[in-house]
């Protein structure tokens, strides 16, 4: 990169020009050992990593995130939305394209799920979703994504910085004027991400030494769920065990006292509650008078009632509105709560988590069906009245069956004829040209609005579509390379399409970072810089 002498145009920005002025005070300050030095490469370095840690990070993002949260208040239809990636390059890519697309990154965050991480990035190899991949995985992905997203900062800066330049060599003033305007507005491809901490791995102890791991990464949201942390299942497996609300809160006081310890004074705190689909619990929770929490957790509980000479050996019993009675204990030692209760425990754990200290909340249902999650939303809200949700719009979910089965139900109570169609099989591809398809997509497409207005869902994510993306492609490319296609697979199932699409990375040698290494290099060296990017790189091919 040459630079075209001093930097002196009225025009410039006025940060970006004392920058320079202020770094080249300095140099002067060394009585002539730093000359080499040029400040306006210095200011440039500088502007492409704009923050210098994960603390920075985690405060920039949380304040974005306590801004969307007031918009969404005043206006529902402000959502907010992301997706989950499981490598720093997928996030990259994901902002790169959401830049090129809707020019702005405003209410478009990341999501970090403890089911990637165990199916993608664990030492083990591939796991369930059991909270056995090692948790330093989780930190450690954080710092990935923001290392990929500060890289993506640096990468379309320096492409300003190498313009400006050109501009300048060509003394075309207005385009100077209007890339030195570029800089100054950039905006980062740094977003908040919503980190899933699972149950915590351990004790609340455990809790907060994993919590501040996550916010040193850059994690402004953690994620929590009131499962039994040794034995925590996918949201949507069977087999789910939570924990009285007790052992959960202290559980969130550790992540607030992780943020408060860092300085992310406004870090948010999501509480998951899985009850609606846990029929089991851990533990009989501690009460200490009628109607307390822990009174109201064991109501739930399914028992039968007994007398004094009734009680076995080792059996378990407690008192419940005067009378003694018995839990329904497993073999697993675990307790079991009456049948039909889950909607009920789930609006008290909301409840009692955004009283002690929660910010959003997670409602994991069985299906994506806004009236059944509105139903619980209505309850919580009579409480607190700012209540707000993040959903998983999960790939666990048969969306093009679940809505095809909504809308028949809704034609058939309203009395329309339904006899074309079997619900049982609406799954076929016999159906996608009906009409019943086309109003199910019609609600699939309106779903998140939709549920933000009815629901309060401040933010919905997709968990897993990175997984299946990376799956689906592979597939393809795998067909038609192997196959008949060969090479013709790869170029016009890929590279074609990032030509004409405009696919950042179809300069692969660039996204690496092979032109700010080549800038890097001149500022070090100068003239003598030897250089990748020159007239025989074969990326120059793609213009």
């Amino acid at each position: 990169m040459s630079h075209q002498g001093p930097i002196t145009p009225a025009e410039q920005p006025r940060a970006y020009r004392e920058q320079i002025s202020e770094v080249a005070q300095l140099i002067k300050s060394k009585n002539g050992t730093w000359d080499g030095i040029n400040p306006e490469a210095v200011v440039r370095m500088r502007l492409q990593n704009r923050f210098r840690t994960g603390l920075d990070i985690a405060r920039y993002t949380a304040a974005i995130m306590r801004r969307d949260m007031a918009a969404y208040d005043a206006d529902p239809s402000l959502y907010t939305q992301s997706l989950g990636v499981w490598h720093g390059f997928i996030a990259q890519q994901k902002m790169i394209s959401i830049k090129k697309h809707f020019a702005s990154t405003e209410r478009r965050y990341l999501y970090l799920s403890g089911w990637m991480v165990a199916a993608l990035r664990s030492e083990f190899g591939p796991l369930p979703d059991q909270s056995m991949h090692e948790k330093t995985s989780v930190p450690a992905l954080i710092e990935e994504l923001y290392t990929f997203l500060r890289q993506a900062d640096a990468r379309e800066l320096g492409g300003l910085f190498r313009a400006l330049d050109a501009a300048r060599k060509a003394k075309d003033g207005a385009k100077e004027k209007e890339l030195l305007a570029a800089i100054e507005g950039h905006q980062t491809h740094v977003v908040p991400i919503i980190a899933d901490i699972d149950a915590g791995f351990g004790n609340a102890e455990a809790t907060y030494l994993l919590a501040k791991k996550m916010i040193e990464a850059g994690a402004c949201a953690l994620q929590i769920e009131n499962q039994v942390s040794d034995e925590k299942q996918c949201g949507h497996q069977d087999g789910k065990v939570t924990v009285p609300h007790e052992v959960f809160l202290a559980k969130v006081r550790a992540c607030r006292y992780a943020f408060l310890e860092l300085g992310v004074d406004d870090g948010i705190i999501v509480t998951r509650t899985d009850s609606l689909g846990a029929g089991l619990t851990q533990q009989i929770a501690v009460s200490r008078e009628p109607g307390d929490l822990g009174d109201k957790y064991n109501a739930f509980l399914d028992c039968d009632e007994v007398k004094p000479g009734e009680i076995g050996n080792g059996e378990v019993v407690i008192t419940r509105g005067g009378k003694l009675v018995k839990p329904k204990r497993l073999a697993s030692n675990l307790y079991q709560f009456r049948p039909g209760t889950g909607a009920d425990r789930c609006v008290l754990d909301c409840i009692a988590s955004l009283q002690n200290g929660a910010d959003l909340l997670w409602i994991e249902t069985e299906k994506p069906h806004v009236e059944q999650i509105a139903s619980m939303v209505d309850r919580i809200r009579e409480v607190i009245p700012n209540a707000k949700l993040v959903y998983n719009n999960s790939p666990s979910f048969n969306w093009t069956l679940n809505f095809r089965q909504q809308v028949y139900d809704a034609w058939k109570a309203a009395g329309k004829d339904v006899s074309a169609y079997d619900r049982a099989n609406l799954m076929s591809v016999d159906y996608d040209s009906t009409p019943l398809a086309a109003e199910a997509d019609e609600k699939i497409r309106t779903f998140q609005a939709d549920g933000a207005k009815r629901a309060g869902i401040f933010h919905h994510l997709i968990t897993l579509p990175t997984y299946h993306t990376a799956a689906l492609s592979t597939d393809n490319l795998a067909k038609e390379y192997f196959g008949e296609a060969g090479m013709l697979g790869y170029v016009k199932g890929v590279q074609r399409k990032e030509i004409r699409e405009g696919i950042a990375c179809v300069k692969h040698q660039n996204m690496a970072g092979s032109d700010m290494g080549d800038d890097h290099k001149e500022y070090f060296a100068g003239e003598a810089a030897l250089k990748a990017g020159g007239v025989h790189n074969t990326m120059n091919q793609f213009g």
